[in-house]
């Protein structure tokens, strides 16, 4: 039995003959394209066709009006929004979340410099410039920028620990991210996936897991990858040193896993708290969200009282330069002076393009991780409101290029400290302010105390907030939903495992992108065997997508097997295809002839206006059919009038 087509309810849409090289359908302005729920909104320019100084000119101005109108001012600078508007209550709030994400970030960011390589003064010069910036050009209040474990591990994988390469990363991907949101290029980050970014982070986690065991244990972690690290802990664990692993593991990681179990503790009923059970619950958490700060002041204390009793048994932080950074440009060109077996100094110089060309992919790499680090904690807090991904480009961009000229390294914005700052009851951008307010106080003031502060504890700082970048969670729901999802995903974790971590989120990005190709290479038709109202069988084949030239192959060899299945026209619904290209003219053309060797009807029904166009020059034989009834009177043969 065959579907009856005509009992659609349906517009009349009719195309005019058209013979000539231009292609002009007689579309009421009022119509619909029948079997079709989308909405192609599509301008025509009806002036003169300009000359390109003409055109030129015209975009110029254009461009330049949208740059300074008020609308793109307020979109460039969100501060000019909110700012106005703020009031006692904001002050209060962001004071109070600033305080609460400076008391975590300053132990965090001595504690990610160490993942950099560098010397542990560069982690809090990293968390305050930076700040300052966001408060001006930022759009989230939940965003509180600084160093980030991923960021921090790119930047050692990328610089290797060089001072001078870590600074200028920091400038050049600031830089590039500012320019990826001028030109708008925010949508990159559609590239990613949440498998390729699971795959990612869950493997960033264990790198840098297992990077902090050299001061956690004290124990060699050299490798560029994962699998050399353990080598490399496998042959030096003999050198453990047991009394910094008894601090990092049995003090440090339980006390702070149990200290971030404060932070649900509730005290009394959910609802009609009493006044001492809400300040309360308010202490608790606060001890509990300020874990990593307490718990530096706490073996700080006990370093200092071991040290003056005689008693040297844990590695110690050391000594921290106390005062601000002095503010200057990176360095463009560095000299390093190498030993060589014979005890000689060896001078070596590095010019710009040097230095450019050890970053590599770095330079790219590192401002789609930011991206995806700040956008998905953007969202997260978003309440369904849009991110302007673009916007944030420029603000993150900015931001590290700032804290470049502060002699810092990379920052972004991390979701942990995001969850923190959220729940802190944050109202405002303001609350950076005030955490870079603080971290400045410590490094004027606070810096001697450091001294004094084991390594381990440190370390175990980063290991307890990495355990939790683990997304096992995700593969069950990814099993259940779409298997194939796993395959980029699992692609990316073993990548980023067994080669250096840029060069495997590229890999996972690839495999993405390969599957992406693939379907847009093998779309899906939907084939039904319709008649009409007068019982005339044919034979509908529905694409799901435009016509390119990796597809139009595989869609000409599927029609051509369906059409020689039977002797019954052949109808192709072009309602989804809202674009094609030269070559799938030339297949479409071809394609016609096939039909015609063979004797056979082939009519295209809902064919786009600007897609007619595409085809109209190669195929003059195309039949193009807009209603029901027209379709019925063509398979009738009682209208010739449908050929372009």
């Amino acid at each position: 039995m065959c579907k009856d087509k005509s009992n659609v309810s349906t517009t009349s849409v009719h195309a005019t003959e058209i013979y000539s090289s231009e292609v002009s359908l007689d579309v009421p302005p009022d119509a619909l394209y029948t079997s079709s729920s989308n909405c192609i909104i599509e301008e025509v320019d009806t002036n003169n066709e300009r000359d390109c100084c003409q055109t030129t000119t015209i975009w110029l101005k254009n461009t330049a009006s949208n740059i300074f109108r008020k609308k793109t001012l307020y979109k460039r600078l969100p501060i000019l929004a909110w700012l106005p508007k703020y009031n006692q209550k904001d002050l209060i709030g962001d004071l109070v979340a600033g305080i609460t994400i400076g008391l975590t970030v300053i132990p965090q960011g001595l504690a990610f410099a160490g993942i950099t390589g560098l010397d542990l003064q560069y982690g809090l010069y990293s968390c305050f410039l930076g700040c300052f910036i966001y408060v001006i050009f930022g759009t989230s209040k939940d965003v509180p920028f600084g160093p980030t474990a991923i960021a921090a591990l790119l930047t050692f994988q990328i610089a290797r620990g060089s001072l001078e390469k870590t600074i200028l990363l920091t400038f050049l991907t600031g830089l590039i991210e500012v320019l990826m949101g001028i030109f708008q290029l925010g949508f990159l980050i559609d590239f990613v996936s949440g498998p390729v970014s699971a795959g990612f982070t869950s493997a960033a986690s264990l790198i840098i897991f297992t990077s902090q065991l050299k001061d956690m244990l004290v124990v060699d972690t050299t490798g560029e990858t994962l699998v050399h690290m353990w080598i490399s802990i496998i042959k030096d664990f003999h050198n453990i040193s047991w009394n910094d692993a008894a601090l990092g593991i049995s003090s440090s990681v339980i006390i702070l896993l149990s200290m971030r179990s404060m932070t649900f503790v509730t005290i009394g009923p959910k609802e009609g708290k009493a006044c001492w059970q809400r300040v309360l619950q308010q202490i608790i958490w606060l001890i509990g969200t300020s874990r990593n700060a307490v718990l530096v002041m706490l073996v700080g204390l006990l370093g200092y009282d071991l040290l003056h009793s005689g008693i040297d048994i844990f590695r110690m932080v050391g000594y921290v330069p106390q005062g601000l950074p002095e503010l200057k440009m990176p360095e463009f060109f560095i000299d390093t002076f190498t030993n060589t077996t014979s005890g000689e100094l060896v001078q070596t110089h590095e010019n710009f393009i040097d230095m450019v060309s050890s970053l590599g992919a770095g330079l790219i790499v590192i401002p789609l991780v930011s991206l995806l680090e700040t956008t998905a904690l953007i969202q997260t807090f978003a309440d369904g409101k849009p991110c302007d991904a673009n916007q944030e480009l420029i603000a993150i961009g900015l931001c590290n290029v700032g804290t470049s000229f502060a002699q810092g390294f990379r920052g972004n914005g991390p979701l942990a400290r995001g969850a923190v700052l959220n729940a802190s009851g944050v109202r405002t951008q303001m609350s950076n302010l005030y955490a870079g307010i603080l971290v400045m106080f410590a490094l004027l003031y606070l810096t001697p105390a450091f001294y004094y502060v084991p390594k381990a504890a440190l370390a175990a700082i980063i290991v307890s907030a990495t355990i939790f970048m683990l997304q096992y969670r995700v593969i069950k729901p990814m099993w259940r939903s779409k298997k194939t999802d796993l395959i980029p995903g699992l692609g990316a974790f073993i990548a980023c495992i067994v080669l250096p971590i840029q060069v495997g989120i590229l890999v996972g990005i690839g495999i993405n992108i390969v599957f992406i190709l693939y379907s847009a290479a093998r779309p899906k038709l939907r084939i039904e065997n319709l008649c009409t109202s007068t019982g005339i069988r044919y034979l509908m084949l529905t694409p799901d997508r435009c016509l390119i030239f990796p597809s139009v192959e595989f869609v000409r060899n599927v029609i051509n097997k369906q059409g020689r299945k039977s002797t019954v026209p052949v109808v192709i619904d072009c309602t989804y295809i809202y674009g094609a290209d030269f070559t799938a003219a030339k297949v479409v053309s071809m394609l016609i002839k096939d039909f015609e060797t063979r004797n056979q009807k082939l009519y295209f029904y809902n064919l786009q206006r600007r897609v007619a166009q595409v085809f109209e020059d190669l195929n003059k034989g195309l039949i193009v059919i807009y209603d029901v009834d027209h379709l019925e009177r063509e398979l009738s043969g009682k209208d010739e009038n449908s050929k372009l």
